[in-house]
């Protein structure tokens, strides 16, 4: 197989910028990485860590996952509008109590997280039937498996880019196109962090005041503790990503943090859904110092593992 061209969304930072720069600095040269961003005055983070490869293996792109002619016109100037490997990435964060957040920015956050993710597959699809070949990468979450406390509206959408992905999966097959979602744990980005610092100074008005006070006290702080004990780097992230890319069989799911299984397993293990969310309550209202000492115990293996994914 020649040089494969990937597209990738979301590049300006985090996950995105890592998983261009990885498939760029690829030692066999194997890709043609164009790395895209809706604003390109964002661009000089990624113009540095692609170093020698910028203009090579990357090239930098505008593409506003939000707008068909934007993805369309990025996609219109490729050779052949060909498209090997698409990774969707691009995606906007929200926590908080539900009566805290408006209907507006839930939709906001759905036209990016899941009708970007729709606008991009929609464009590029036909022409990898065309050449019965492709394989769609799709950033997904742990948080589309299972919903966690103050995730609500950010794991809606989650689990509708996994469903979508699920139901395309089977069609895609036929015509000789692969999907894989990854699906990470906490990631210590900038996205991450900005979404938290936001959180913190949320105005907590519209709800009760003990949900706020659990929201504040509670969430905040454990969430704190959940990205310090088992947080992984965009770069690892990256790492895997690239592998899944290069394989020859890639998986349809793959989650890149091992010590976040057993959380997710639990889904599967009680068709009624009472065991994943009691235990859920348990550990956030019931049992502090078991919530405290199972991250203590996480963040050893972590340290033993070199924080390395399944």
């Amino acid at each position: 197989m020649g040089t494969r061209r990937v597209l990738v969304t979301g590049c300006s930072s985090g996950i995105g910028l890592a998983v261009a720069v990885r498939l760029a600095k690829d030692d066999l040269k194997r890709f043609k990485v164009v790395a895209t961003m809706r604003n390109l005055e964002r661009r000089q983070a990624l113009e540095r860590a692609a170093g020698e490869t910028l203009d090579h293996t990357l090239e930098i792109r505008q593409l506003d996952a939000c707008s068909e002619d934007s993805i369309r016109e990025c996609v219109n100037s490729l050779p052949d509008r060909r498209v090997d490997v698409l990774v969707n990435n691009a995606g906007v964060g929200m926590i908080g109590p539900l009566e805290c957040q408006s209907v507006g920015a839930m939709q906001e956050l759905f036209n990016t997280n899941f009708f970007g993710l729709a606008r991009l597959v929609k464009e590029v699809l036909p022409d990898m039937k065309r050449r019965q070949s492709g394989h769609i990468v799709v950033m997904s979450s742990v948080m589309g498996i299972q919903g966690l406390l103050f995730n609500d509206v950010y794991s809606a959408s989650k689990f509708a880019v996994e469903g979508f992905c699920e139901s395309l999966a089977v069609q895609a097959m036929k015509f000789n196109i692969k999907m894989t979602l990854v699906e990470p744990g906490p990631v210590v980005t900038e996205f991450e962090r900005k979404v938290y610092e936001d959180a913190a100074d949320m105005d907590l008005s519209g709800t009760d005041e003990e949900t706020a006070k659990i929201f504040k006290q509670i969430y905040l702080p454990y969430s704190r503790k959940v990205f310090t004990s088992l947080g992984q780097t965009p770069e690892e992230v990256a790492e895997q990503t690239f592998q899944l890319i290069v394989s020859r069989d890639p998986p349809f799911r793959h989650q890149t943090n091992r010590l976040y299984m057993p959380l997710t397993a639990m889904k599967h293990a009680d068709p009624t859904g009472r065991l994943p969310i009691d235990t859920f309550y348990k550990l956030v209202f019931k049992h502090d110092r078991v919530f405290n000492a199972s991250l203590s115990l996480m963040k050893l293996m972590t340290k033993r593992t070199g924080k390395s994914g399944g």
